[in-house]
């Protein structure tokens, strides 16, 4: 101790602040000493939500299928299908199967008694992993005593069933059964899911990010792995015109404009005039609308319109910025200079091809990446109304916050995309602001530009470069987020030859059973080659056609099972979750979802099969995790704290 540092004793006298004595420190060392034997908490991933957000959340309420098989658990074959069927459905949604049991239930009083008891139950099973101060810390405010006297075991009361009974008993006289169920219902969801890793992809396609997004922020334990249909909206609340019109493009064509209007509060009504005026009498046939059910089909002609016009506007501004940054290697894109009007055909590479529609009234054959005057002063007003829109703000500040282009967690390595590598499986090298990138160092330069876009506004020539990355980060050929040699969006529109539309993917993803590749990624993260994995989302796993997620031998999973309604007959299930806890990986494969109202009229839950990745024979601890890491680095200090009391270097408070 007498070799102890200035620095050293610094930080001891700041720890002692916290710990004043040798009492509090020894308490101190005895509680984390207890928390690293027990067993690890529960991590869920999952990705490529895509907006479906009632899927979403019924997900996270069922825990993947873990409320069920706790459930089980507990009652075994003492309940019917039927009982358990209905405590999980008023677990997922206690509030609304209270108001369907209140209207159908004649003996109301003996239903409370018989469901508290029940749910009490299921309670103490997913509460016995934990601390007693972490359940302290989760349990609601109003009933926070209540609860950890019916969870937790008295040896000292004698009759214990009278106790517990006394208890419930009061809470029901005093009218109190209907909060208490909700509290314990909401008490259950967060204690069966520790973790939430979503690896990319939540907005785009779907009706709802905004709501998944406003859940993901009252949730209590979340990291986000950034997918590149989240890039763009982060390059729209940065105010970059081009990804602005990307994402109005995309909500255009899947019917989804409404998630601006109502979930953004952002105003379109520039756009529509626009559109209604410019393209009043144009055929805009080629920009149909993907829409689901829930569509206002009278909105149907001048969405087609606002969609082409929209879409005309991303081809100009791409154009703008792949000539001004020629090391993005993307004049490939490069294609309104390319139109012959008199053939109504492209030039792409050496051949031509038919065009469906060459009908562009804003587009100057001589000049064509140029935004005519009304089309520049459309894009200036939705540029304010993205920086002003405070919903939207709030939520991309989570993202930043909360989120990366990829994570390293409990021996795993989370991305959205791939790791770009050429045909033998070398890390490919990206020419990024004029210096060369590769591996771990290309996620690092890119994350840290998509950061600047968002906040360098005291040096804004290097925001805007930054922003321009950030477009790049989502459709640039060695884009770790994107991931293909180009994004075929004008061939899609345009061509009917389906060749042109092909997307070649990066060699990656032709490498995934290549264990020598894997292990190299691996070591370039930093990580052990025999107990780390990686999870990937971004590519959906086509089960129908006898794809497997689970890649050379389960060092690599991806998880992208279509969630989004829009891929799910490409997948033929409803996406995916990743399961690891104490007792190893478990990847849980979700039924396509009906809606929230079936699930709570028809107690219809998502039917999920289970495959187990990886079985532990002895049960991960707390002490195996990363938390655990910093848990005994916690206790050495406390320590070298006991010590200094202990020798009088210290003075106890």
């Amino acid at each position: 101790m007498n070799e102890m540092n200035e620095l050293e004793l610094k930080y001891l006298k700041s720890l002692a602040h916290q710990y004043p004595n040798i009492a509090a420190a020894s308490t101190e060392i005895i509680n984390l000493q207890a928390i690293l034997n027990l067993p690890k908490g529960t991590e869920h991933f999952l990705t490529d939500i895509h907006g479906e957000y009632e899927q979403f959340n019924h997900v996270l309420k069922n825990g993947s299928g873990a409320v069920r098989r706790k459930i089980d658990e507990v009652f075994g074959n003492t309940l019917s299908n039927k009982d358990k069927k209905s405590l999980a459905t008023l677990i997922y949604y206690p509030k609304e199967k209270l108001d369907l049991v209140l209207q159908e239930e004649d003996n109301i009083e003996d239903w409370y008694k018989i469901t508290l008891h029940r749910l009490v139950q299921v309670t103490k099973t997913v509460a016995s992993k934990y601390t007693r101060s972490k359940v302290r810390k989760a349990l609601p405010k109003d009933f926070a005593y209540i609860i950890e006297e019916l969870i937790t075991e008295k040896a000292e009361v004698s009759d214990k069933e009278g106790y517990y009974n006394e208890i419930i008993h009061t809470i029901i006289r005093i009218g109190r059964a209907p909060d208490f169920i909700i509290a314990l219902s909401n008490l259950i969801q967060r204690l069966v899911i520790d973790h939430l890793h979503i690896v990319g992809d939540i907005y785009d396609r779907g009706p709802g990010p905004h709501v998944i997004m406003d859940t993901l922020m009252k949730y209590h334990s979340v990291d986000i792995q950034w997918g590149n249909h989240d890039i763009v909206w982060m390059g729209a609340a940065c105010g970059h015109l081009a990804c602005i019109a990307t994402v109005l493009r995309i909500a255009a064509r899947y019917g989804s404009l409404d998630t601006l209007e109502d979930g953004y509060g952002i105003n379109l009504i520039p756009l529509a005039t626009f559109a209604l005026e410019t393209y009043k009498d144009v055929n805009c046939d080629t920009f149909a609308i993907k829409y689901n059910t829930d569509y206002d089909t009278k909105d149907l002609s001048l969405d087609m319109k606002i969609h082409k016009a929209i879409a005309m506007i991303q081809f100009k501004l791409e154009g703008q910025i792949i000539k001004k940054h020629p090391e993005f290697e993307m004049d490939d894109r490069l294609l309104l200079d390319k139109i012959d009007y008199e053939k109504k055909t492209v030039r792409i590479g050496d051949k031509e091809y038919a065009m469906s529609d060459v009908e562009f009234p804003t587009v100057d054959p001589s000049d064509p990446y140029n935004l005519t005057p009304e089309e520049e002063q459309v894009m200036a007003r939705l540029r304010q109304a993205f920086l002003k829109c405070e919903k939207l703000q709030r939520h991309i500040r989570f993202l930043y916050s909360n989120g990366g282009l990829y994570k390293i967690h409990n021996s795993n390595l989370l991305y959205h995309g791939c790791v770009p590598v050429d045909e033998e499986g070398n890390f490919k090298s990206v020419n990024v602001d004029g210096k060369k990138y590769k591996g771990k160092a290309l996620y690092d330069i890119l994350d840290s530009f998509a950061r600047k876009g968002y906040y360098a506004k005291n040096a804004p020539s290097e925001m805007y470069r930054a922003q321009d990355l950030i477009w790049y980060i989502w459709a640039g050929p060695n884009s770790p987020v994107f991931g293909k040699d180009k994004m075929a969006t004008f061939e899609r529109y345009f061509l009917s030859d389906k060749e042109t539309h092909k997307e070649t993917k990066n060699s990656y993803y032709s490498l995934l059973d290549n264990e020598e590749v894997l292990n190299k990624i691996l070591v370039e993260f930093g990580l052990d080659t025999e107990k780390s994995h990686i999870i990937n989302g971004h590519v959906p796993v086509e089960l129908k056609k006898g794809e497997s997620p689970i890649k050379c031998g389960g060092k690599l999973l991806i998880i992208d099972g279509g969630f989004s309604k829009a891929y799910q007959s490409k997948t033929g299930i409803a996406g995916y979750t990743l399961v690891a806890n104490s007792h190893g990986m478990r990847l849980v494969a979700h039924e396509p979802f009906e809606s929230t109202e079936a699930a709570i009229l028809h107690e219809s839950d998502i039917f999920s099969d289970t495959t187990v990745v990886e079985n532990s024979y002895d049960r991960i601890l707390v002490a195996d995790t990363d938390i655990g890491r910093e848990l005994r680095e916690s206790i050495v200090q406390l320590e070298h704290l006991l010590k200094a009391y202990q020798e009088g270097t210290i003075a106890e408070k």
